[in-house]
């Protein structure tokens, strides 16, 4: 679940971002969704277009959206909508205040513990 700042500060990432995938007259497809989830994968933050003949609600088709991925709503203007959902593995964006992770160094030194020296 997003917080306040964490979605004020998505807002602002989308605004410069240009919509990757539309939504046509055939709606929100079984293939449509598996190139989404690829792109929220990817990127994490994706801006979704929905062309004029498609007929639906951009915040009915985002929430739809969604719940099938398991991702967040961040914003609906017009026929656009962006979502986001966090990689975990690789996380792209890092929220303000936020440390970036830092990966364990093992550089193959044996541990010493209480247990191991008799």
């Amino acid at each position: 679940m997003l917080k306040g700042k964490q979605r004020a500060y998505l807002r602002s990432l989308a605004n410069t971002l240009k919509p990757t995938a539309q939504i046509g007259k055939e709606g929100v497809t079984g293939a449509f969704l598996d190139e989404l989830d690829n792109q929220l994968r990817a990127r994490e933050l994706v801006k979704i277009t929905i062309l004029e003949n498609a007929g639906l609600d951009a915040k009915e088709t985002a929430n739809a959206i969604c719940e099938e991925l398991r991702a967040e709503f961040v914003q609906a203007i017009g026929f656009k909508f962006t979502i986001y959902r966090k990689n975990n593995e690789q996380p792209k964006i890092l929220f303000p205040g936020q440390a970036p992770a830092k990966a364990k160094k093992d550089n193959g030194k044996k541990r010493v513990t209480k247990r191991s020296v008799q």
